[in-house]
């Protein structure tokens, strides 16, 4: 898909595309690897959506870099955007428009304004990835709020289960992060996931 046809079809406004054209590639890269036969086994693509709510119990998913239980931790929801190592319903995802809840499959932790590392509860494992670079920018609401628009990148560090083989690899967010007025964060943001 070229970048002028997927600005259209996402609504993204030119603007934005201008400060940060590796936003405009990074989202077609999302997109190329949606289409058939564009997804090789050692990529794929999640969404992390909703608001960050507080740990309410710290789990214990088998890491050792990252502690779940200090209490600047909150946590969001991950929604399947495309099949994931191992998955045995590969190619039968749910479709995001018509069943949102029925293609949630983990839970996203992350120490927000901090460079704590950040933890994937996924089907089959879990990650810790590290931050190691952004290019973002904060613009007003007109709500008294903030939208941190922009591309993080992170490497992967800890993997258990069927994501120890992506340790050494890397992950692309594309995001679209919303601090409310009262102090809350909404999460909208994509994650190419790539092994090494």
């Amino acid at each position: 898909m070229k970048r002028r046809d997927f600005v259209k079809k996402a609504g993204i406004g030119s603007a934005a595309l201008v400060s940060f054209p590796h936003l405009a590639d990074a989202l077609t890269i999302a997109e190329r690897a949606l289409q058939p036969g564009g997804q090789p086994t050692d990529t794929f693509l999640l969404l992390l959506d909703g608001p960050y709510v507080p740990v309410p119990h710290a789990p214990n998913l088998g890491l050792l870099q990252v502690d779940l239980s200090n209490s600047s931790y909150s946590t969001t929801k991950i929604y399947r955007v495309s099949d994931l190592p191992g998955d045995p319903n590969r190619g039968n995802r749910p479709d995001l428009d018509a069943e949102k809840e029925s293609a949630r499959i983990g839970n996203f932790y992350a120490a927000l304004g901090s460079n704590l590392p950040v933890t994937y509860d996924l089907p089959g494992g879990a990650m810790t990835m590290v931050f190691t670079g952004s290019n973002v920018m904060r613009i007003p609401d007109g709500q008294g709020g903030t939208l941190i628009v922009g591309t993080f990148e992170l490497d992967i560090t800890e993997g258990t289960g069927v994501y120890q083989s992506f340790v050494g690899g890397h992950n692309k967010m594309v995001d679209l992060l919303h601090r409310l007025a009262d102090g809350t964060f909404v999460e909208h943001c994509f994650c190419i996931i790539t092994a090494p």
